[in-house]
């Protein structure tokens, strides 16, 4: 098969729209310049016309003028009072929260007075005596019974403990840990192991004399 001829008439319709092409092309490459110059324009006016974030500028100070009836003012006098002004002349007893207090500390001074008052064999007996009469309402024949069955167990020594059994304090107790469930101090304070004594003999026994009479039968109770 032949090939065509091509002759110089023949290439100009190709050339004026290649042409035409490049020019088009060209239009839109200077329009994006200048769309994008445009753009940049815009942003260099709005930083330098309007402040930035960083660049606003407020006053340092802020001046207030508020109107005051000076004559009120200099006409009433305030007079500054000490503390022994202030509380001096108060009873606090006599106030509510004064008497919650006071009696709060009468309260801590007796029980002081009392574990102290334990610590000796004497004391110990006295303090156990107080509480089974009044706190627990047994009269002085359930006293003898406690007293006789605390003196075989540890002669009142608060700090009585047997080694082989782990039996601890004025009662006994076994194993010592439950006296915890009066107070964490079980291991030197006296009226602790004498309340948890007391209240473990009510518990199991009813009263200090049926446990006495398990314990000569028994030798423990």
């Amino acid at each position: 098969m032949p090939f065509p001829v091509v002759n110089e008439a023949s290439l100009r319709p190709i050339a004026r729209g290649l042409g035409r092409v490049r020019e088009r092309d060209e239009m839109k490459l200077r329009s994006k310049y200048v769309a994008i110059w445009s753009v940049i324009a815009a942003m260099l006016f709005l930083t330098s016309a309007l402040p930035s974030a960083y660049g606003l500028e407020f006053p340092m100070t802020t001046r207030i003028e508020i109107e005051v009836e000076t004559k009120a003012l200099t006409t009433q006098e305030i007079p500054v009072l000490s503390a022994a002004a202030l509380y001096g002349s108060i009873d606090l007893a006599a106030t509510p929260v004064g008497a919650v207090f006071s009696s709060d500390l009468a309260l801590v001074s007796a029980i002081s007075r009392q574990v102290e008052m334990a610590r000796s064999i004497v004391g110990a007996k006295k303090v156990a005596k107080i509480i089974l009469t009044e706190e627990f309402g047994m009269n002085d024949s359930q006293f003898s019974c406690l007293n006789s069955l605390w003196t075989k167990e540890s002669h009142w020594n608060y700090k009585a403990h047997n080694p082989r059994s782990g039996a601890h304090g004025i009662a006994q107790a076994l194993p010592a840990e439950k006296m915890s469930v009066v107070a964490t101090d079980w291991r030197t304070n006296p009226v602790t192991q004498i309340r948890w004594g007391l209240r473990y003999i009510t518990i199991r026994y009813d009263t200090p004399c049926k446990a006495w009479s398990h314990f000569k039968s028994k030798r423990y109770y």
